[in-house]
């Protein structure tokens, strides 16, 4: 099955690594290594003012009400075919100066629209210029009343009391506002403390219009980020699909083993990064970031010199694996100059986590933006321009690979995250014991998850050459459809969390049903879009009629289980969301090794039903999953995730 490239923003976590979290001791002794080496020499006076903000006791961050002490992001990327676990480490994140200010504007506008605060408070950003530009002309004037010239802090040290018999619909400024603070902008102490008191009184509350807002502001992104990010994929099999049926089952072949052995063998590896990195730009001392990263990078150079030999003799490998020596000869020569790109993809695994520890997270979308229509041109310019044929997609994916890393290094020299760098020093070189021991369960959890779904391409090059290229296609077909409702259940996810962590369970369990009620309708776009296309899709990948038929024909059982899929990811989101992700992961390594492979074979093999078989475990397995995690959901104390919000908020 092809790989479901989910590099963009994500969490990930499953039962393997629930003890290597960023609370485990090895990261704690690790940052205390690198910290106690930190020498002031090596320090960057700007770490003054680090975009960090490590807030003291009492401060947001602390705070157990506060959607900015609760925040949750995603923190990686990984290459998975059905993602099933996604973690989330149980600390708190460092929080950028940014993603501060837009956790506050949240919290204004919510206050503002429970009639918490007046509504010209509501939008902090759009009307602070204003109130500044009214500030200075006022200065200029004259020297303004004493209630003008009150300071900010003295502002935000006036704690009113909650009004008597304070409703939904009572205004909590009370005086203050009216007194002198009605012409300027309420502060993020102000906005914090109104949060406060109005969450303490149970004022706050949402509505299905605003959550559906917020959760379509958080995945829209994603989604172009993932499919962008796919399509460096999908490239590669568009535009060989049409040379043949053996040219199209040696690039399925070629971008499993791809998946398994290289891009799934990053990812895992690179995952301990979200705690290093994390960690380290929480403690202040930015250049530490940099170090984290610095020895990732050579880490993953050093492993990839058994993948390019892996690759390198891959031909002679798979022809004992696959029963058509064609395609494993040609599966062979794609991987002999796809490993030229190893080192690149290395290095920008490790750099898409330097980043996003920094809360950087547009980085990767703005280099996929330019990297995978160029890739396209190149696969179609070098395969069928110039003639090179089945060779010319490998290299053009080399050379994207290669570009990926130069690209992000373009945009963190001329626009954000250069100040963690820490320069090229021996240090990279030491303290490798408590990466490797964070980074083996992170592969051991990507890889189950990779292998269990990539077993099928591998059965399918059993039942012949166009059975295999079929399943590439629908793999394919799969993966993209999928890379719509999996960014849907990371918005929810996060929201979700947010606001369980803002002891919210109402406005939780609101969010909840519109992630779900948004899951199914992308589920029920994405069945009806592939049933209806069901005789036109397969040609866009294949001109030959054998494979067109074959999937034409299994083409309905893929679009049926589309809502079964949507449904599932997003099950999976809010499980994340309420800390409870052990559960989403314990049943589907169940439901997929237990009951979906052994079916999927007895069905392909045993009755004979080809590459319909395959699938039938998989839709029965995604529609058991969505049942009984929805039940789970339905059912779940979501009080009791509040008050573990509330103990580890209280513990950091």
């Amino acid at each position: 099955m092809g790989p479901r490239n989910i590099r963009s923003d994500s969490e990930r976590q499953g039962p393997l690594s629930r003890s290597f979290t960023s609370s485990s001791p090895i990261a704690a002794s690790a940052i205390a290594r690198d910290l106690a080496n930190y020498s002031e020499e090596e320090q960057d006076p700007s770490d003054e003012n680090s975009s960090a903000i490590p807030w003291p006791p009492g401060s947001f961050s602390s705070n157990t009400r506060s959607l900015a002490g609760s925040y949750r992001r995603p923190s990686n990327f990984t290459s998975v075919s059905h993602a099933t676990i996604i973690p989330w480490t149980g600390e708190q994140q460092v929080l950028s100066k940014s993603e501060h200010q837009d956790i506050i504007e949240e919290e204004r506008r919510l206050l503002s629209d429970n009639n918490v605060i007046p509504p010209e408070h509501a939008h902090g950003k759009s009307h602070g210029l204003q109130h500044k530009m009214s500030g200075l002309l006022s200065a200029a004037i004259g020297q303004g009343s004493p209630s003008r010239r009150t300071s900010h802090s003295q502002r935000s040290r006036s704690r009113p009391r909650l009004p008597d018999g304070a409703g939904e619909t009572t205004a909590l400024l009370g005086d203050t506002i009216e007194s002198g603070d009605s012409g300027s902008e309420m502060g993020p102490e102000e906005i914090d403390r109104k949060w406060e008191e109005a969450v303490a009184a149970g004022l706050i509350h949402t509505t299905w219009q605003r959550e559906a807002k917020v959760i379509g502001r958080y995945s829209l992104p994603l989604m172009v980020t993932f499919l962008l990010q796919y399509s460096l994929t999908v490239a590669s099999i568009f535009t060989i699909g049409h040379l043949g049926k053996e040219e199209l089952g040696a690039v399925s072949l070629a971008s499993m083993t791809v998946t398994i052995t290289g891009n799934a063998v990053f990812s895992g590896l690179a995952t301990s990064l979200d705690t290093l990195c994390a960690q380290a730009y929480g403690s202040g001392k930015r250049k530490l970031v940099g170090l984290q990263m610095l020895r990732m990078v050579y880490f993953l150079w050093i492993v990839t010199i058994p993948i390019m030999v892996l690759w390198y003799f891959s031909e002679h490998i798979l022809a004992k694996i696959v029963p058509e020596t064609e395609v494993a000869k040609m599966a062979g020569l794609y991987l002999k100059i796809a490993l030229l790109g190893t080192p690149g993809f290395a290095c920008f695994e490790s750099g898409k986590r330097y980043l996003q520890a920094q809360g950087v997270f547009s980085a990767s979308l703005y280099v996929l933006i330019f990297c995978a229509p160029l890739n396209a041109f190149l696969n179609w310019f070098f395969v069928w321009k110039l003639q090179w044929g089945f060779i010319g997609a490998p290299i053009a994916v080399v050379i994207t690979e290669n570009l990926l890393p130069i690209c992000l290094f373009i945009y963190v020299y001329f626009f954000v995250g250069s100040e963690c760098w820490c320069g090229f020093s021996r240090r990279a070189f030491q303290n490798w014991g408590p990466m490797i021991r964070l980074a083996l369960p992170g592969l051991i959890m990507v890889e189950a998850e990779c292998l269990a779904f990539e077993i099928l391409t591998l059965a399918s090059s059993y039942l012949g050459t166009s059975e295999l290229a079929a399943q590439s296609i629908l793999a394919t077909i799969s993966s993209i459809t999928w890379n719509i409702p999996f960014p849907l259940s990371i918005a929810g996810s996060t929201r979700v969390a947010n606001l369980i962590g803002a002891t919210l369970v109402d406005a939780a369990k609101t969010s909840a049903k519109v992630t779900l009620c948004g899951a199914a309708i992308v589920g029920l776009f994405n069945m009806v879009l592939l049933s209806t296309l069901r005789s036109y899709i397969p040609r866009l990948f294949s001109s030959d009629p054998e494979v067109v038929e074959i999937v034409a024909q299994v083409l309905p059982l893929c679009a049926a289980f589309q809502l079964f899929d949507a449904l599932a990811a997003n099950c999976n989101g809010i499980l994340r969301g309420l800390g409870r992700q052990e559960v989403g992961g314990y049943i589907q390594l169940f439901l997929y090794y237990v009951i979906a492979m052994p079916l999927s074979m007895s069905t392909t093999f045993v009755l004979g039903w080809g590459v319909m078989g395959l699938w039938t475990g998989v839709a029965l397995a995604l529609g058991l999953v969505s049942l009984i995690e929805g039940i789970f959901i339905s059912r779940a104390n979501w009080n009791r995730s509040v008050e573990e919000a509330v103990r580890r908020n209280e513990l950091t």
